[in-house]
């Protein structure tokens, strides 16, 4: 039987199958193999020989993909959860999540909350003068007072959604309001520092409706781009592929240098995303000083294979298991 993983809690894993929901454990096997099971993953399931009613998850399919944080897998589009006011929008924290979509190839979706506290719209204009242009799909709604929503949710229709954005910007609030028979734990934003608390403590998927299921996670804000190269940030922004611009050099970062197509055109970026691809640029030099330091790239010990996580053999290993081969093939021809 084949499910996907929706809940993960101790060591029970709650799997959606055919037959419902089945409350699994991990086989020994994937327990010595030290391999993860995480939320969103396809699996098969059977069942215990001598025990039918226990269910062990056996094998786990090939994921279409896989966000490190939060951790989950096989989603189709983000939607980034962002409010106008209270607490007042961040554009390097809302460049950071889309730029985190871009870098997994994941489809963003940018949804606005609370803008029935911005009054005059001014906030909204900004927000629509810096993105628009860029052709990422925007939502403008207030999950308080129902606005916006139901057009909203036309976006969720056949896809598996994440949400994710900073704590307190709404996303429990707006995911509750997909269905009654969802009650996600939500709370004010601090009247104090003017933030958000953490209110979701795992990451779950919530099957609504049939065509619709929706991952929420904790709410997050805390990480850097030190996993890249600099160069690849600019990947990350649109603008690099919907603008044409001229460099001379190849390894170019466009921020300082001399004669760069990108730096003569004062269009090319707004300036909070100017600031946010600057910033990012400096983060991912931290990873360049790194490798460059350390003088290799570490990498996994396991490699994913048709589905299933196959053990590296190391460069050593190899050699030595071909020069056992060959004194083998040596001795039988001697004999």
């Amino acid at each position: 039987m084949i499910g996907q993983v929706f809940k993960i809690h101790s060591d029970f894993y709650y799997v959606n199958t055919e037959n419902g929901i089945l409350e699994c454990k991990l086989r020994d096997i994937l327990k010595k193999a030290k391999i993860e099971v995480i939320v969103g993953d396809f699996v098969k399931i059977d069942n215990n020989f001598n025990n039918k009613s226990l269910n062990f998850i056996s094998e786990i399919l090939e994921r279409k993909n896989f966000l490190l944080r939060p951790r989950v897998a096989n989603i189709t589009q983000s939607i980034i959860v962002t409010s106008v006011k209270s607490p007042d929008i961040n554009f390097e924290q809302l460049d950071r999540f889309i730029a985190l979509s871009e870098y997994n190839k994941i489809k963003p979706v940018l949804c606005f909350n609370k803008c029935d506290l911005d009054e005059d719209n001014t906030v909204i204009d900004e927000i629509k003068k810096i993105y628009s242009p860029l052709g990422y799909d925007m939502y403008f709604v207030s999950a308080l007072l129902k606005q916006g929503i139901y057009e909203f949710f036309s976006i969720l229709k056949g896809n598996v959604s994440i949400f994710y954005g900073s704590s307190g910007v709404g996303k429990s609030s707006i995911v509750n309001l997909l269905s009654d028979s969802l009650n996600i734990k939500i709370k004010k934003v601090s009247d104090k520092n003017h933030r958000g608390t953490h209110t979701t403590r795992h990451c779950e998927i919530y099957s609504v409706s049939d065509n619709i299921s929706v991952a929420d996670t904790p709410g997050f804000s805390n990480f850097k781009f030190d996993f890249v190269m600099p160069k690849d940030i600019e990947k990350f922004f649109r603008e690099f592929t919907l603008k044409e611009y001229e460099c001379k050099f190849n390894d170019c970062l466009h921020i300082n240098e001399s004669e760069c197509g990108v730096l003569s055109n004062d269009d090319f970026f707004a300036k909070s995303r100017r600031i946010s691809y600057e910033k990012f640029v400096e983060e991912a030099k931290i990873y360049k000083e790194k490798i460059k330091n350390s003088g290799y790239k570490s990498e996994s010990a396991v490699k994913y294979n048709k589905g299933k996580n196959i053990t590296k053999i190391s460069d050593v290993k190899r050699a030595l298991s071909r020069r056992v081969q060959k004194q083998n093939i040596t001795e039988e021809y001697n004999d």
